[in-house]
């Protein structure tokens, strides 16, 4: 460690957290099934799209990397990071496990006590919101809100006594609403016989079984009251399970008398869940679930432009650039996943335009012309505000603009929302040379820089006539696999020696140093040096424009720690750059007890005056396990080193909890060192977003999604350590829905001040709208603040739960051989009929299995014709019909005759044995690994 950086040291602490499912002596828990369905789905998914595209699904291991390289194709070229699928993991497991703090005496969320209409209600209002978020591509909004319906399904098999009955495949009728759930026992039946002294393996009454009554446990934590005769949920924290009869029936915990009901049960809601993903898979297509779950390339484009009058110039340079990202990246792991461009004029903003498609970006940056303004402060917050929003978490946005900003007051938000999601925002500011103006120091853009810092990203200040030669930070960006090595920033400028290291698996290095009037000599591990003067040296080529330096090293450098020697008495940022798939993610968590104990995400900072916790994963090229981690740091990016004491824990899996007991008083990111297996070289890597801590603390709960046109309320509690006094409140939606909220509270250190926001979305909100909502307390007289991030979804009420119908009218296989080595020559083909009734209407069909001619009449008609054509070779048909809210129908045939020996294979979607075993042992591997 050295002087230049302020670093508190962290270890590792604390055992893994535990869930509703538990994890001890290697049972399963709610997490290790979500892993196991998700990751097999994804795998299904990712053959079947490689099947479809003509090439074969291989991965070359089992980290999250060569999964997501796999699935992306093997054709093309460049990086790979599996950090946006690991993300996306951890953000269902996230939520999955909060559902245990924020509704742990909710019986509805986890059916205990009876409470088994209820608890599909949940269900099935998550799953439409679910399939409306990812028709509306609020992918985010679809994983928070996935984790929390599979915990209450999941949660399901352990506290009923579905397995007890003998049934080992999922109940359907779960996520099937059209479907009743029969035989319930009511509140008089007695369901349990009492277990005293324990333990009790089956303690449901022979009559309930024999009559295949369901029931559940009853949960008191407050109360031990429960209807005479019913089955408690069982353990230490159920008061009801010490009121006859006695005991539990719940399988969370693996014991030596519930094994084999532990077991069934991890099996069902394992198979439950699968079950649940495919319903959704076959609602959002194969694409539309895989970018649900972060499989895609991760570079994402992101532009904010400024459309005043003074902007021409900037508007063709932006075009350029995007033009240019497109063509050059076409058909490599950099081409971007998605393009999204928000313009702003004055008072206008938008609209958003948010596509996959590269030639519709091209189109629509086209259109954008100058005009208006006039004032000169624009409304580019606002223009940003709806970027970061809208943007996938951790994207690279970048600002085009030639004004300070009108809207400043939403500064502090812009702050949250860019902590809250990680995204690195860059400003481009050229200076305005024909607008009509107020008098504009060079401090007026000091705003911009202040975001731009707290983002880790780039405020870049050239003239007009410079700004092609600045843009080339865009393209360096816009690339997947982007890791940060350093960042850091001295104000007041002081001369200083920055020492890195550079790993073997880095590649496209660069090196940007933002500031005026700099001097500065790069050394590498041999001693090597450049200065600043030479444009091209030994070590990279020197670029500078307006107040950038741009150091491209090449590509043949040696890794190890280097040194970068900078003299200026001027402000100035330094950040150093590279491709690499050794990254980490991470969220700042705070633990909570209960029933079943765990760790939740913070929406805000890090409360002041205690241990600061989080939660890391690690990412390399063959997983976490071809990685040994070092040192985990919090470090300011100014000022003197700081190093505390703390402790250090490996959770395994590649996550690592830290927790630390004092935390730097400044802004602060996180710093990681570790050795990389593959190649035995050590690695560093910084976080981009800056943190800081609080001494207020919000608490809000997302419990349900909002409807078009009806109030929403949403309950908050604000509570300070620091002062008493008057904190101002401020929400705001970025939708512009309607809402009220207190504009101040009183609070007294150390209690909860408790109040309300309502929200009230247009009757004509789409369904699946994704609203995010940033709340901030902050002392009126004072600094210390604190905020929370909310999203939530706006869903119409459905009422059509039916899926739609298909049947088979006509198949002519007559001429298909006994033979089936003799099939080539001949062809069958059926034909069937798809209706959905009084429905929606069906909005999709798509063919799921079968390499024939498949179509359809038009999808308006009151009765679809479907009809194939096939090669007797290809003896399975299956196509699914999804109707306007989502509901899934199949429609399914086979010729295959009992005698007939199997057919060539044209491999999944179908499961044959040999994909399953293979299957089977990659999810194991995945599981073991992740």
């Amino acid at each position: 460690m050295t002087a230049v950086l302020s670093i508190t040291l962290l270890t590792l602490v604390l055992s893994g957290p535990t869930v509703a499912f538990t994890t001890r002596g290697g049972e399963s828990n709610h997490v290790s099934i979500t892993r196991t369905a998700l990751l097999q789905k994804v795998i299904e998914t990712c053959w079947a799209v490689a099947e479809a595209a003509g090439h074969e699904f291989k991965p070359t291991g089992s980290s999250p990397e060569e999964l997501v390289r796999a699935c992306l194709g093997p054709t093309a070229t460049g990086e790979v990071s599996g950090a946006k699928f690991h993300s996306a993991l951890q953000k269902i497991y996230t939520q999955n496990g909060l559902i245990d703090r924020d509704f742990v005496n909710s019986a509805p969320h986890h059916f205990n006590s009876e409470a088994f209409l209820e608890g599909r209600a949940l269900i099935m209002e998550g799953i439409v919101a679910i399939k409306a978020n990812i028709r509306e591509e609020n992918f985010q909004a679809a994983r928070e809100t996935l984790g929390r319906v599979l915990h209450t399904l999941q949660d399901f098999y352990s506290h009923s006594n579905w397995v007890e009955l003998g049934y080992t495949e999922p109940y359907i009728n779960l996520i099937r609403p059209d479907l009743p759930l029969e035989n319930l026992a009511d509140i008089q039946t007695a369901t349990c016989s009492d277990c005293a002294n324990g333990p009790c393996p089956n303690s449901i009454l022979p009559n309930i079984l024999k009559e295949k009554k369901l029931t559940s446990g009853y949960m008191g934590i407050v109360s031990a009251a429960k209807p005479k005769g019913k089955c408690s949920h069982g353990g230490a924290a159920d008061l009801t399970s010490t009121v006859e009869p006695r005991g539990g029936i719940s399988k969370d915990e693996r014991r030596s008398d519930n094994v084999a009901l532990h077991n069934a049960a991890v099996n069902a809601a394992t198979d439950a869940s699968l079950q649940l993903l495919e319903d959704i898979r076959l609602a959002a297509g194969d694409n539309g679930f895989l970018r649900m779950m972060g499989v895609a390339r991760s570079s994402v484009v992101c532009f904010v432009i400024d459309t005043t009058g003074s902007m021409s110039d900037d508007i063709k340079q932006a075009r350029k650039v995007v033009y240019e990202i497109i063509d050059s990246k076409k058909g490599t792991q950099d081409e971007p996943s998605e393009y999204l461009l928000v313009p702003f004029n004055d008072p206008g903003v938008g609209p958003l335009i948010k596509t996959t498609d590269p030639d519709k970006m091209k189109r629509e940056i086209s259109k954008l012309t100058a005009s208006g303004g006039g004032d000169t402060p624009e409304m580019c917050l606002s223009g940003l505000l709806l970027a970061l929003t809208n943007a996938p978490d951790s994207s690279n946005i970048y600002v085009f603009t030639d004004a300070v900003a009108k809207d400043i007051a939403l500064k502090a938000m812009i702050v949250s929302l860019m902590r809250s999601s990680k995204s690195t925002v860059s400003f481009l500011m050229t200076n305005p040379m024909k607008r009509r103006r107020r008098s504009i120091s060079a401090s007026s853009f000091e705003d911009y820089k202040d975001l731009a810092l707290a983002s880790g990203g780039q405020a870049i200040h050239v003239s007009k006539s410079q700004l092609p030669q600045a843009t080339d930070v865009i393209l360096d960006t816009s690339t997947s696999a982007l890791v940060t090595v350093l960042q850091q920033v001295r104000n007041p400028g002081q001369k200083e020696i920055f020492p890195f290291m550079l790993d073997e698996s880095l590649k496209n290095i660069t090196i940007y140093i933002t500031g005026q009037s700099i001097t500065f000599t790069l050394t590498n591990p041999a001693g090597v040096s450049q200065n600043h003067n030479e444009a091209s040296g030994k070590l990279g080529a020197i670029h500078t424009v307006g107040n950038l330096w741009r150091i491209r090293l090449h590509a043949d450098n040696k890794s190890g720690t280097w040194q970068i020697n900078i003299i200026s008495n001027q402000p100035y940022t330094l950040k150093v750059t590279g491709q690499s798939t050794i990254t980490f993610i991470y969220d700042f968590v705070e633990s909570f007890g209960g029933p079943h104990p765990g760790y939740a995400v913070l929406s805000g900072r890090p409360q002041a005056g205690q241990p600061a916790t989080l939660m890391l994963s690690v990412m390399g090229r063959k997983g976490p396990s071809s990685m040994t981690i070092g040192d985990v740091a919090l470090v300011t990016v100014s000022g003197p080193e700081t190093v505390r004491n703390s402790t250090k824990t490996d959770m395994g899996n590649g996550d690592i909890l830290v927790t630390v007991d004092g935390v730097p008083e400044g802004e602060f990111v996180v710093f990681l060192k570790g050795t990389d297996k593959v190649s035995g070289s050590e690695f560093q890597r910084q976080s981009t977003t800056q943190m800081s801590i609080s001494k207020v603390n919000i608490k809000a709960v997302v419990d349900s999604s909002m409807e078009p046109g009806k109030t929403f309320s949403l309950p908050f509690s604000v509570m300070t350590m620091g002062s008493s006094g008057q904190y101002s409140i401020s929400a705001r939606n970025d939708k512009s829905f309607p809402m009220s909220n207190p504009t101040s509270l009183t609070l007294t250190t150390g209690l909860y001040a408790n109040s309300t926001i309502t929200i009230t979305p247009p009757a004509a909100t789409p369904s699946g709208t994704d609203v995010t909502l940033t709340l901030e307390a902050k002392l009126s007289s004072g600094v210390d603040s604190n905020y929370v991030v909310l999203r939530f979804s706006v869903v119409n009420k459905i009422t059509d739960f039916v899926p739609p119908l298909c049947e088979v009218v006509h198949v002519l296989a007559d001429d298909c051989p006994q033979d089936v080595s003799q099939c080539e020559p001949f062809q069958w083909e059926l034909a069937a009929t798809l209706t959905d009734g009084n429905g929606t209407g069906i909005e999709i069909v798509s063919l799921r299995q079968g390499s024939g001619n498949f179509s359809t009449t038009m999808l308006s008609d009151p009765i679809i014709q479907a009809n194939y054509t096939a090669s007797c070779c290809s003896q399975i048909v299956e196509f699914v019909a999804v109707d306007k809210v989502g509901n899934v129908g199949k429609c399914y045939h086979s010729i295959v005759r009992s005698t007939d020996p199997p057919a060539p294979s044209a491999g999944p979607p179908a499961l044959t044995v040999s994909l399953t075993l293979w299957l089977c042992l990659l999810v194991s591997a995945f599981v073991t690994r992740f």
